[in-house]
Parts: C-alpha cells; structure tokens; sequence
C-alpha cells in the first residue's frame, strides 16, 4: 500500500502548500497517520467490494514517462482533484466509461504554434508532469480503462491542446507534491493536476485555466449528516483528505470554528491515495472525504454506500508554467481556440461535467485561495 506522506509545508519542495496542520489544544484538527475507530459502520459486502477494487488499485500504480499526443501513452493519467481525486469504482463503472472520439478531429492552429518558443517547435514536444491515477481511480478527471489505455476529461482536454498547437506530449510521472517544484526547476514545461489556481501558487507559476472546480464533501450513507454547508458542519467527525491541497489549507484555516462554538473539533487524516480514503469510509474510520466536486460526484454516482453531501467553495484549475513562460498564453489560446470551435463542449459533454466548463480561458486570474 501506498506510504502517507504528511509534507511539511513551506518546504522549497512544496511551495504552495497551505499552512501548517500541526494540531494546537482544543483548536486546531488531530492529525494521525492512522484513522480512528467510530461508531459509523458500512454493510460487510460493500467494505468487502471496496477493499478488493482499492488493493487493486493500489497495485496498478507505476511511474514511468510517455511520448505521445495525448500525454498518456500506456501509463496512467493524472489523479484529479485540487488535491487528488476520485477513488474505486464499483464493477459497473468500468462498463460506463465513456468511448467517443472528441479529439482526432481537430486540427493544428499554425498561428498559436508560433506562440510557442522556438525550441519547442522544433523538438514538436512539451514535457508535462503528471500524476498516477491507476483503475478508474480520479475519474472523470483521469484513470485507467480496462484496456489499459487513458481515459478522462483531463486526458482529452490535454490531447485537444496539444492537437491545436501542433505538438505532442512528452509525459513524466511525478506527485502532486512534486510537479510544481519541478515546473519550477525546468524538469516539466508543462503540470497536470487538477491544480486549483491559489495566490500561494501564483507566485512561484503561472496558469493557464481550463475548467472550474469545487471543494466538496462525500460520506457513507450511514452517516447521519446529509448535507455539509460550513466547516461547523464536520465538528466531532474524521475527515480524510490529501496533503499539500487546498483541501489542507481549508482545513487548517477553520480549525478554530468547532472550539468558537463549544463543539468538539474535527480531526484530520491526511492520505497520498484515495484507495485508503474509501476504505476507511467503508469500514467506519473515515466519516467524510473531502475533495474536488467534479471526483466526488463522479464517485457518490458509482460507489455503493456513499453519498455526495456538498460544495462549500470553488476555484478555477489549469495547467501550470513556469513564471514569465510563453507557454502560459500558448495553452490558454488554445483552450479558448477549442471553446470557440465547439470541441470543448464536445469533451465535456462526453464524461457529463458542462457546468464545469470555463466561458474563457485565463493567465493567472484573480485567486480564491
């Protein structure tokens, strides 16, 4: 099983990391690398059908590098998510995938090719960094079909870019906590990870916007709480969510609210992959997930025994660049050349998200975060 790895923010390796998650008395969320026990229970057969499709998951993860049009090559795509997303799938999933053929038709724009810098013309490739997102796991940002190919809404997003601007993806698998800083240091021309556009990150990157996202809560359908509209909401419960994301940084903001109003806080379990995320709600030691809308809508649809319980905020997510690069502005054209020409819509449509969609692409708009 994957390591959880709680990074230290503010490290030169997570620059964009909210504030620290150390716990303070009675304010601040209970950090543990192991979850609690709580009286919450799921039916044995539904933690028996998580646990199965989460190992496997676990066990199709691999790192590797790509060079294709797409990005995706044989290896997984990126995991979504403003801090990861999505989780197993239960058997039907898979058969639900959506196959069309959005992104073979479009056709190169000579005039945003030029945009790019010369030496990317002339090698015809970009080097993205992604993250892994074995199985159906991340969907519909991103995951594995069972055929092994790539498939998701970032995956056919990223392949139409790249078809406009007459270029291929040169793919490199990295971590959520690692493809900023290696933005940073020229290893990647290019990020994917459902980044959420934060003021903290503005600084060290520039993005390129493509879509719109939220931050949203799921639980297990044992749970008596059916909607979360504040952090008030999670007090006394175990919330599960991936380090380093805006997900973190929201949690430590309002760590406070739960000792303000005299209720007991919440407590704070931080995972790298959502397979333990999932198990953990199956088997009563995780009471929520928090995470993007687009993954945990996705997963409230296809996960038996869960339940989607709401958005409490929203950013908008893009691809990442270096600061100052070109490449910004190239991969903003190009999202918007795709908007005016309908194929846009057309990917959004196919994995079922088009209020989702972005009306214009943006360099480095205005933050929520």
């Amino acid at each position: 099983m994957t390591t959880h790895i709680r990074p230290t923010p503010g490290t030169p390796s997570e620059p964009f990391a909210g504030p620290s998650c150390e716990a303070s008395a009675g304010a601040a969320p209970t950090v543990s690398a192991r979850p609690a026990r709580h009286r919450h229970r799921r039916p044995a057969r539904v933690a028996a059908a998580l646990a199965t499709a989460a190992v496997l998951a676990l066990t199709a993860a691999a790192c590797g590098s790509s060079d294709d049009g797409s990005g995706a090559g044989s290896n997984p795509a990126p995991a979504g998510g403003t801090g990861g997303s999505g989780g197993p799938k239960n058997a039907a999933a898979d058969d639900a995938i959506p196959t069309q053929d959005v992104v073979s038709q479009i056709a190169a724009d000579p005039a945003l090719t030029a945009e790019l810098p010369a030496a990317v013309r002339e090698r015809g490739t970009l080097t993205i960094g992604l993250t892994p997102a074995p199985g159906t796991t991340g969907l519909p940002h991103a995951g594995t079909a069972p055929d092994g190919s790539s498939v998701g809404l970032d995956v056919d997003l990223r392949a139409a870019v790249a078809k406009v601007l007459g270029v291929r993806w040169k793919s490199e698998q990295g971590t959520f906590a690692t493809i900023i800083p290696g933005v940073q240091n020229g290893k990647y021309d290019v990020g994917q990870a459902n980044f959420g556009v934060t003021a903290a990150r503005e600084k060290v990157v520039d993005f390129a916007t493509y879509l719109n996202d939220g931050q949203s809560f799921l639980g297990s359908k044992d749970l008596k709480l059916d909607k979360v509209t504040s952090l008030d909401d999670l007090c006394g419960l175990t919330v599960a969510t991936s380090p380093g994301s805006t997900f973190q940084q929201i949690l430590t903001d309002g760590a406070g609210k739960c000792a303000d109003s005299g209720k007991k806080p919440y407590k704070v379990l931080y995972f790298t992959d959502q397979a333990p995320i999932f198990l953990g709600l199956a088997n009563g030691k995780v009471d929520v997930s928090f995470g993007p809308t687009l993954g945990l809508k996705y997963d409230a649809a296809h996960v038996a025994g869960t339940k989607y319980l709401g958005q409490i905020s929203s950013t908008p997510v893009g691809f990442v660049t270096g600061k100052g690069s070109p490449v910004a502005k190239a991969l903003s054209d190009a999202v918007n050349k795709l908007i005016a020409s309908g194929d846009y819509a057309k990917i959004f449509a196919k994995w079922g998200v088009p209020d989702t969609g972005i009306p214009h692409s943006q360099v480095n708009p205005p933050a929520t975060f």
